[in-house]
């Protein structure tokens, strides 16, 4: 088929800030794009060829918009999984997979099939609601022991849905919904790795990140690339991911969550099956990026290199604490005066704490020196409201 400068018509399920930059390498190859997002104020509106506004939740609305293109993705695992089902037995390549997205889009489904499939992760127990766990926890012969983890199995996104349990009266103000508890694991690092396939079979990753994470908002800070480990354990770790990648039969990107525990034993925490924050960095950093390598991945052309050409580090920008309205970001000259320092400012008109506004990606041929200036950014920008 022939994809670049035609009729076919590739469909984003979600318009924010990936699929944005998924846009950048659609625009580059001249691919015909369609987003559907339920914000009028989406990222992605001003960079595609059309938008419509609808639920991503809604059989009908997703239905008829998958009908209207040729290859579907998703830059969001909160889609509605049946009309993807029915559009795939109708003819409609969706990549990734509905089957791959079902094991994913339910956490307690997820860490279900890494038990079944020997995958190494941190032990845990589902429960259909928060009373039942509330109830296990009274229970002398309980295997749940604090601390733990609490994670609502649907509907947690970028930190929501997790909760460090340190006593019994942390679980009060939690909804009443399914979730797990998981053990907590102490570790030296979280990492994680990118795998990327098509479906011919050929299949790539990109070299093991580090990421570093606020300790209050459960979101990533800094991604730090290539990770400051031991060659033994990014072996390893790359190859954990590529098992995963394989069990999951999953077609374009899987960014795969690790803890390094102690002993540098890796498990997985948990994965997402679209371009990732763990990624951002190889727009910059990378020969070619994880949103262009998504792209040839579910087109099924050749994947591109995934090596590195320079160290690279992410920072995040999220909205400061105490702001809320129209978005300002303060000292923006000040890093761009920097040598190899690149904003992205992803389009959200308001900002409000925590919530992920923009990056900047560092690069440089030496890791300590880009983190040294990756920390100089982090304490110079800050992401304000107008007055």
């Amino acid at each position: 088929m022939n994809y670049f400068s035609s009729n076919f018509k590739l469909g984003i399920l979600g318009g924010g800030q990936l699929g944005k930059m998924m846009l950048f390498d659609t625009r580059k190859f001249d691919i015909q794009t369609y987003v559907l997002d339920p914000s009028d104020e989406a990222p992605c509106k001003i960079a595609c060829n059309h938008f419509f506004k609808g639920d991503l939740m809604d059989f009908e609305t997703v239905y008829n918009f998958g009908k209207q293109v040729d290859v579907l993705t998703f830059e969001i695992e909160l889609v509605n999984l049946e009309a993807l089902e029915r559009l795939e037995t109708e003819g409609i390549k969706v990549f990734p997979s509905p089957t791959t997205l079902r094991l994913i889009q339910n956490k307690g489904v997820q860490k279900e099939f890494y038990t079944q499939h020997n995958i190494p992760t941190a032990p845990f127990k589902k429960f259909s609601d928060l009373e039942n766990l509330k109830s296990e926890l009274v229970n002398q012969q309980s295997e749940i022991k604090l601390p733990f983890v609490w994670k609502c199995t649907e509907f947690g996104y970028d930190g929501n849905g997790v909760k460090v349990v340190r006593d019994a009266s942390d679980l009060d103000h939690l909804p009443n919904v399914e979730c797990i508890a998981e053990a907590m694991i102490p570790f030296k690092n979280e990492l994680a790795v990118i795998v990327c396939r098509n479906p011919s079979g050929e299949i790539r990753t990109y070299p093991v990140v580090e990421m570093e994470f606020h300790p209050e908002a459960n979101q990533v800070e800094y991604v730090i690339c290539p990770a400051r480990i031991d060659d033994e354990v990014a072996q390893k770790a790359r190859e954990i991911a590529l098992y995963v990648s394989e069990k999951f039969n999953h077609v374009g990107l899987l960014a795969v969550e690790m803890f390094q525990t102690e002993n540098d034993e890796i498990l997985v925490n948990e994965v997402a099956p679209r371009p990732h924050n763990s990624g951002h960095h190889t727009i910059e950093a990378s020969y070619t990026s994880q949103f262009e390598n998504h792209l040839r991945a579910i087109l099924n052309l050749p994947l591109g290199d995934t090596d590195s050409k320079v160290a690279g580090i992410m920072v995040n920008l999220v909205g400061a604490e105490g702001f809320s309205g129209d978005v300002v970001y303060e000292n923006i000259e000040k890093i761009m005066a920097i040598n190899g320092v690149t904003p992205h400012i992803y389009g959200k008109k308001q900002t409000r704490p925590f919530r992920k506004m923009g990056h900047v990606t560092i690069v440089n041929e030496d890791m300590a020196k880009a983190r040294t200036i990756a920390e100089e950014v982090k304490n110079s920008i800050r992401v304000i409201s107008g007055q």
